[in-house]
């Protein structure tokens, strides 16, 4: 019997040319008006352009793309030289840095929608993995899940990367409204003794998650957000492929989500 094979999803054609008109009409109106910045100085700040996307590009989905989040933030950084005012006592890479990552943010969460059934399917893992670690004291492998839910691991794995494409910005910190996992983990110095306790009992919630991970899965958590490496140098670590490891990040932070929300909710 032949293998199964899956139909594979149509991108719509014009998603993309969209994408680009939407940028370069960015642009047009980013390079209007008067730049404090000059354009010589702007292109010594194109490499924090790449530095920023090549943080969040693991997390993009197609249609976007690398060049995508590099063209959105290039507007971004000549929005900053445009708009910087050196009255504000910052320098113009904090100011820069801000408002490139933050036009790369929103390309992203422009093209993040994620249809129902994706949304659906998110949630259904993570309250079946809930519900199998209050019934057996411990949180579910992959195949047990998986088992569970009646799909196969390459399933399994595409919603963990779903959901990570969608909850990175609370559980990785790339967003503002949350502790970078990266920060946490390497254990920053706080300021005052209400901002050291908390962080203290941050740490000790996620030490706890961490611990409770499968060894790979750990391993790598460790790997990526307290010693910095990149996926291809995990990979060469671990002796698998790239792609492989990215699944690996996928399935951990989900299994994290899992466990911190057990806590917001008021379990152990």
């Amino acid at each position: 019997m032949p293998p199964e094979t899956k139909t594979p999803v149509k991108t719509p054609p014009t998603r993309t040319a969209d994408s680009q008109r939407h940028l370069k009409t960015a642009a047009q109106r980013a390079y209007s008006g008067q730049k404090t910045i000059d354009n010589d100085q702007i292109a010594l700040f194109l490499p924090l352009v790449h530095k920023i996307a090549q943080r969040i590009a693991s997390y993009i989905k197609p249609p976007l793309s690398y060049d995508d989040l590099v063209s959105a933030g290039t507007v971004g950084l000549v929005k900053a030289a445009r708009d910087y005012d050196p009255s504000f006592q910052a320098e113009f890479k904090t100011y820069a840095y801000i408002r490139i990552k933050g036009a790369i943010l929103d390309e992203l969460r422009g093209w993040s929608f994620m249809p129902p059934n994706i949304n659906k399917q998110i949630r259904t893992t993570m309250q079946t993995s809930i519900e199998i670690t209050r019934q057996t004291g411990t949180a579910p492998d992959d195949h047990q899940l998986a088992e569970k839910l009646g799909v196969t691991l390459d399933e399994l794995y595409q919603t963990f990367e779903n959901a990570r494409a969608q909850q990175f910005l609370s559980i990785d910190g790339i967003g503002e409204d949350a502790p970078a996992l990266r920060n946490i983990l390497a254990a920053p110095n706080t300021a005052t003794p209400d901002q050291q306790l908390e962080h203290t009992e941050l740490v000790d919630k996620l030490a706890q998650a961490i611990q409770q991970l499968e060894q790979r899965q750990r391993q790598l958590i460790l790997l990526y957000y307290q010693q910095n490496l990149t996926m291809k140098q995990i990979a060469e670590i671990f002796n698998v492929t790239e792609p492989r490891v990215s699944q690996l990040h996928a399935a951990a932070l989900f299994n994290l989500s899992v466990k911190l929300r057990q806590w917001d909710d008021g379990g152990k």
